[in-house]
């Protein structure tokens, strides 16, 4: 079935649905209730019939709240849910099914409710109340990390704060070993944890220019990298990886490896000169 997608903005005082279920007749269903909930309202900005047709969405669009099936062909409600977990700006989730047993499960990756079919408005209209709380507090957390960045000067900033499930998380910079972008959105890698967050390589680049040299630094390895150069811990020719450099020639298969995690990162041949000179002045430092 095919992605039906509402082209219909969204009213800002509404909350943004999507509607994943692999019955034609319970996503009406859904739709028919919410036109009748109000403080707060919402608005359907999509259906899919399967959960993949929702991450294809997703990577496209935001929302507010995912009302979702369990049992669906295919990719199921329970897999979907798990998958968003590394969503930035990771969508409510409310299941709406007719299998209880799943109930537990749905609550343990982090669901506002569980919603056994046939709904009832005011469940779910209380469903929907709590995910528009959820929505002010993760926006209270937005305000305050925007005001930490207004009131410290760039080169105190030893933090990076990120926004996770509504709180804000200050990560010591200098426990960081690399940030990646991956499409629109970054990951950022410590020893012990992986995080997503909003920005760009290029903004974080311009940020540790501003660093005292003394306080470590990063370099970009790629295009899609940006290293702790303390975080290196080789540099080989033929490591087993599949990134493509700056030019499209994975032949040459540069990468480094970042020391406590013992990942492998692509380097451009771009970069490689420069990773090499990072390397040997961290020897020197020893």
């Amino acid at each position: 079935m095919s992605l039906h997608h509402d082209p219909k903005h969204k009213p800002p005082a509404k909350l943004a649905v999507l509607l994943v279920d692999d019955e034609p007749l319970a996503r009406m269903r859904l739709r028919s209730l919410l036109e009748g909930c109000q403080e707060p309202a919402a608005e359907v900005l999509a259906e899919a019939g399967t959960a993949s047709q929702a991450q294809a969405w997703l990577r496209e669009h935001a929302c507010d709240l995912i009302l979702l099936d369990i049992q669906m062909p295919g990719l199921d409600g329970l897999q979907l849910a798990e998958s968003l977990a590394a969503h930035p700006a990771q969508p409510a989730v409310v299941f709406v099914t007719a299998h209880a047993e799943h109930a537990l499960r749905g609550f343990e990756l982090d669901a506002m409710d569980y919603l056994t079919k046939p709904v009832r408005r005011e469940r779910l209209q209380a469903a929907l109340a709590r995910v528009a709380q959820r929505l002010a507090e993760r926006e209270a957390v937005h305000s305050q990390r925007a005001e930490l960045d207004e009131v410290l000067p760039v080169e105190a900033q030893e933090f990076i704060n990120i926004s996770v499930r509504g709180r804000l998380l200050r990560v010591p910079l200098d426990e960081v070993l690399y940030f990646k972008a991956d499409l629109k959105y970054l990951t950022l890698r410590t020893a012990t944890q992986s995080y997503v967050m909003d920005g760009s390589l290029a903004e974080l680049e311009t940020r540790f220019a501003a660093r005292p040299a003394a306080q470590g630094s990063f370099l970009r390895v790629h295009r899609n990298a940006l290293v702790a150069k303390s975080a290196v811990r080789e540099l080989l020719r033929g490591a087993p990886i599949g990134n493509e450099d700056e030019e499209g020639d994975a032949g040459e298969g540069w990468a480094v490896r970042i020391t406590s995690v013992d990942e492998w990162l692509a380097v451009s041949r771009r970069q490689v000169a420069a990773v090499r000179e990072a390397l040997a002045k961290g020897s020197r430092k020893e």
